[in-house]
């Protein structure tokens, strides 16, 4: 978990009565996702010069099928020693953005303050709850992939998680215009509350509901979240994770609404300025390590002694939480001589649906929601491209596409099957299958993602990823499996389970495996994140070849 984030509880499917009602409207928001309304500004912050280099061509190719708009693309990677946090990171991302994008003879300051929507979206982050997976991207969490097809250098590939958010975050772009918008990479939402324009200097998003009573805000478990409070202004207040008793002491009285946050902000052109002015001597020296959450809202929002109560709790000194409240005291005050709250609330709505990839059995949940039926998995059929838009939740005709299937496979109707190749055998219920290649499958409730095998592949509710299986004899989809491709002709396979939390689990070396998840992640470090993806690529061609030669495909 990222400090300085707050995360909401990731659930499926629509709460409320009206349903038909509720289902219209959550389709009328995927297709503003799905129509030509992206940022005119991306910039992704990545972890290295490899992982830069990779997204810079990787978006440049995918933008336009991704959002809808020919955005600039800027890649950036953060070099701080330590890390910046997500507060000085944005500030730093933005200013290497701004430094890259002039060698291209782009103002990107210029075309900000003119109006332009800038997106930035922060990749960094171990994936270490999403092992093994992110491991078989060597590292590059935010290219596991998803069912859903485009097209890169002239091939079907699957769609990434981090495209997936810019296509659902490009519906805030027409009203954010003037202001960079800061996202994370690792789960979609749909939001209940409509898109809602930017009134503040900044804004947070949150899904906000009616100030609760004591034994509503008990019942919702409200102090295990990050939240946002909203008074009859609209001015909002960051509280971290507390009890109701302690949120109405630091709340102010006029608090209306109130709401767990998703952490991700936009700033206005002038605001973001500002605080690379206040915070030039960091970005300068590239030293601190500060949060949005803590280090910019916090302060900018609760009285001082309650600052300095919640940053205690925190482990941070007094006297360093005491000077820190008064330097963005003094911010504030010349930022907005005229007072006024600079931080608002976007709210997504409490009946928001979310479709999170952080964790690998939410991977494996939502990616299976896509077989299933009801208004939430109609919603992300839709979004994913696998169903017309417009057309009824029965229409299974975007289910299959670009495969080359034998006579004697059978399909049930429910299953995804995008781009695959593949003989004889069954697929059965709720499987998503997507880039697979084999002779044979018997498989139900499975996932198979990018799979070539040169055996028959058989099993329940796995997941396979990544996976090149050369042996005639039957590859197990009845378990969680990674092949991580490294120079050398070296190929790593990682099993796991649904049930292995990675996090808990990352230094352990699991029986079947040769490396931990944290010995494979640091493999990785020191690779190229492309020369890696193109070693697999060639893994499974090859295989594929011989499949083709001994005449065992159609």
């Amino acid at each position: 978990r990222r400090a300085g984030r707050s995360f909401c509880v990731p659930f499926c499917g629509v709460m409320g009565s009206n349903a038909s009602a509720s289902q219209a409207m959550e389709l009328e928001e995927v297709a503003r996702m799905l129509s030509p309304c992206g940022f005119d500004v991306i910039i992704v912050c990545c972890s290295n010069q490899a992982a830069e280099n990779y997204w810079q061509a990787r978006l440049e190719q995918t933008v336009v099928q991704v959002t809808g708009t020919n955005a600039k693309v800027v890649a950036v990677h953060e070099d701080w020693n330590g890390g910046a946090g997500n507060g000085l990171g944005t500030l730093y991302a933005y200013q290497k953005a701004r430094d890259k994008a002039s060698r291209d003879g782009f103002d990107l300051d210029a075309k900000l303050s003119g109006g332009a929507s800038v997106a930035l979206f922060h990749t960094a982050g171990k994936g270490t709850r999403l092992a093994p997976l992110p491991g078989a991207e060597n590292n590059n969490k935010p290219g596991v992939k998803l069912p859903s097809l485009l097209e890169v250098g002239g091939a079907a590939q699957p769609l990434t998680v981090l495209e997936a958010v810019m296509r659902q975050t490009s519906s805030y772009a027409p009203l954010r215009g003037g202001r960079i918008s800061v996202f994370w990479g690792d789960q979609v939402f749909v939001p209940s509350a409509g898109i809602q324009p930017s009134t503040h200097p900044a804004d947070i998003l949150a899904a906000l509901r009616p100030m609760p009573s004591k034994a509503e805000w008990e019942a919702g478990q409200l102090h295990q979240y990050g939240l946002i409070a909203v008074g009859t202004a609209g001015d909002a207040t960051q509280l971290e994770k507390v009890d109701y008793d302690t949120a109405k002491a630091y709340l102010p009285p006029d608090v209306e609404r109130v709401g767990t946050s998703l952490g991700s902000f936009s700033l206005s052109a002038a605001l973001l300025a500002a605080l690379m002015a206040e915070f030039a001597p960091e970005l300068a020296a590239k030293c601190a390590c500060l949060d949005s959450d803590p280090h910019f809202w916090m302060p900018l929002t609760l009285q001082k002694e309650d600052y300095l109560a919640v940053m205690g709790k925190k482990g941070t000194p007094a006297g360093e939480a005491a000077a820190h409240y008064a330097r963005m005291a003094a911010f504030a005050a010349k930022f907005a001589p005229g007072g006024g709250g600079i931080l608002g609330c976007v709210d997504v709505g409490a009946k928001a649906l979310w479709w999170d990839y952080g964790r690998l059995e939410l991977y494996q949940t939502n990616n299976l929601h896509a077989a299933e039926e009801g208004p939430s998995p109609h919603a992300l059929r839709t979004f994913l491209k696998l169903q017309p838009q417009g057309a009824p939740e029965s229409d299974a005709s975007g289910r299959q596409q670009r495969n080359q299937l034998g006579a004697g496979l059978t399909v049930h109707p429910s299953a995804v099957v995008l781009n695959c190749r593949i003989g004889s055998g069954t697929i059965g219920a709720g499987c998503v299958l997507v880039n697979v290649t084999a002779p044979e499958v018997e498989v139900e409730a499975a996932i198979l993602m990018s799979v070539t095998s040169a055996g028959p592949v058989r099993g329940k509710r796995g997941v396979l990823y990544n996976v090149v299986h050369e042996g005639s004899e039957p590859l197990s989809a009845d378990a969680v499996r990674a092949d991580v491709f490294q120079p050398g002709g070296k190929q790593i396979v990682v099993s796991s389970s649904i049930e292995t939390d990675g996090g808990k689990a990352w230094k352990v070396t699991l029986p079947e495996n040769a490396f931990s998840f944290e010995e494979v992640y640091k493999q990785n470090q020191k690779l190229d994140v492309s020369e890696c993806q193109a070693l697999g690529a060639a893994a499974h061609k090859r295989v594929a070849q011989a499949l083709e030669t001994l005449e065992r495909l159609p």
